[in-house]
């Protein structure tokens, strides 16, 4: 299952204009889990270029809250660091009910 999520944010400087972008992947492994938020905050990424008729983007580390497929809400007790950023994604991972790791990763998408 994968779930990408919108997040409006303000701009950084004056003349640009940026969204924060989440997607969750999950799995029965954690690098399977960071791999699908991964490709799903990708595509999420790429369909909000399209829909925004967007070509040069700048991309980088945003942390995302969780998006929990079957729960309310990701106590802290239930995290399963330590987080993943790389130059382009924050990832968090916790602990699913269904899948035995599920992750968010985070961008900050400027133009």
């Amino acid at each position: 299952m994968i779930v990408a999520l919108l997040n409006l944010a303000q701009s950084a400087p004056a003349l640009a204009a940026c969204v924060g972008l989440a997607g969750t992947g999950d799995g029965f492994d954690k690098e399977t889990a960071v791999d699908r938020a991964q490709l799903a905050l990708d595509e999420y990424i790429n369909e909000y270029k399209a829909e925004n008729n967007l070509h040069a983007v700048t991309v980088s580390a945003m942390r995302a809250e969780p998006q929990p497929y079957w729960r309310g809400k990701v106590t802290e007790n239930m995290m399963r660091g330590p987080d993943i950023v790389t130059e382009t994604s924050h990832t968090v991972c916790w602990q699913g009910v269904v899948s035995t790791y599920v992750c968010t990763s985070g961008a900050r998408v400027c133009w």
